[in-house]
């Protein structure tokens, strides 16, 4: 079978690193990989979800979302993230994933251009390609964050979108409120549409997050229930923007979803509304073990410095592709920068998403293979 008979868009990209790491691993080894939280989902959630199956809520919901969900997503967008965004604005998605999807399917024509941080969370680039747009690297800076003024050096007239990932994977960098009013400015100057990130929003240990969409309404917002209350697999997301991007992305959405799970929206919904406490104890589990993993890095020789925000590190190597191997290899799964971007190279993220034991044990492994 030659490959004429497969479209270009879908040859020009690559299963994710991440993905291929995470399903080659072998059952015993420590997955320092994968960016998923070893919480269980809280139990007033998983509740939510088995009383609306015992209720018999199983069908198709409304296409953007069941009106409670969003009237909640709509009343946290005013009181944390201080932008209105009315629930008509609000579309539930299976995911974050969805919803970049959705947005970028939105915006991007063949041609235009997509400026990304490199290195920078992988389907960024691939939804790019798919939909025929080109990715301008913009690299971080020496906090791992990406600077306004580079980003301005690298808009042309093709510039359609600018995505930024704050708190940041892989790096688990921290944007300032100064750079969001920044790339906010940008956005308004340039006439570009800001894509903003913001699945990682509620695990900052330094800093604070920050809304872009606070200073402007050239903001598309995404963001997630799999982070912060550890539902990675409910595949339940959703996007907020004026209602001039809405009426595009729903659009795509009816086609490619329909609607998201009816009974995770449920769930979602409790998630919402219900108590912070989990989230709370989740960040500070968090923010010990990246002081632990930080500090056994540093004291083997590998440069890390301490992230801000997220669930990862993401410290200087050597030799990247080899230390990586090298630490797969002998049990502990870890991602390459390269699966990040070009500029990822001379990194390698570790997740602190898994257990304290886990990780002390890992740090263990590494120490003797280096």
């Amino acid at each position: 079978m030659t490959d004429t008979k497969f479209a270009q868009r879908v040859l020009d990209i690559d299963i994710s690193g991440i993905r291929k790491i995470f399903e080659a691993a072998g059952l015993d080894a420590i997955n320092l990989g994968l960016g998923q939280p070893d919480f269980d989902t809280p139990s007033h959630i998983r509740k939510a979800a088995i009383d609306a199956i015992n209720e018999g809520f199983t069908g198709y919901t409304v296409g953007s979302g069941i009106m409670e969900l969003r009237e909640a997503l709509s009343h946290k967008f005013k009181e944390e993230n201080g932008f209105d965004a009315s629930p008509d604005e609000i579309i539930v998605t299976s995911g974050a994933s969805e919803a970049l999807e959705i947005a970028i399917a939105a915006l991007v024509n063949p041609g235009d251009e997509v400026l990304i941080a490199n290195p920078g969370f992988v389907s960024y680039n691939a939804l790019t390609g798919i939909m025929g747009g080109h990715v301008v690297g913009v690299p971080l800076g020496e906090d791992l964050t990406m600077r306004p003024e580079d980003v301005i050096k690298r808009i042309t007239t093709k510039t359609k979108v600018l995505i930024v990932n704050s708190p940041s994977n892989p790096t688990g960098g921290v944007q300032t409120r100064d750079d969001m009013k920044a790339f906010a400015d940008i956005a308004d100057d340039y006439n570009i549409t800001i894509i903003s990130d913001e699945v990682y929003e509620h695990f900052i240990y330094e800093g604070e997050h920050v809304s872009p969409a606070k200073y402007s309404d050239n903001v598309i917002t995404v963001n997630a229930t799999s982070k912060t209350y550890s539902m990675t697999g409910w595949r339940l997301g959703y996007v907020a923007a004026k209602s001039e991007y809405t009426e595009q992305m729903i659009k795509v959405h009816q086609y490619v979803q329909a609607c998201a799970n009816s009974i995770a929206q449920k769930a979602a919904l409790a998630a919402i509304t219900g108590p912070i406490k989990p989230v709370i104890t989740m960040r500070e589990e968090f923010q010990k073990r990246r002081d632990v993993l930080v500090s056994g890095l540093n004291a083997m020789g590998l440069k890390c410095s301490l992230p801000k925000g997220a669930f990862y590190a993401f410290p200087e190597v050597p030799d990247s592709a080899d230390v990586a191997s090298k630490f797969i290899s002998n049990g502990v799964v870890v991602v390459p920068g390269t699966a990040f971007g070009n500029l990822g190279d001379g990194h390698i993220r570790f997740s602190y998403a898994a257990s304290m034991s886990c990780i002390e044990r890992a740090l263990g492994i590494m120490e003797r293979v280096l």
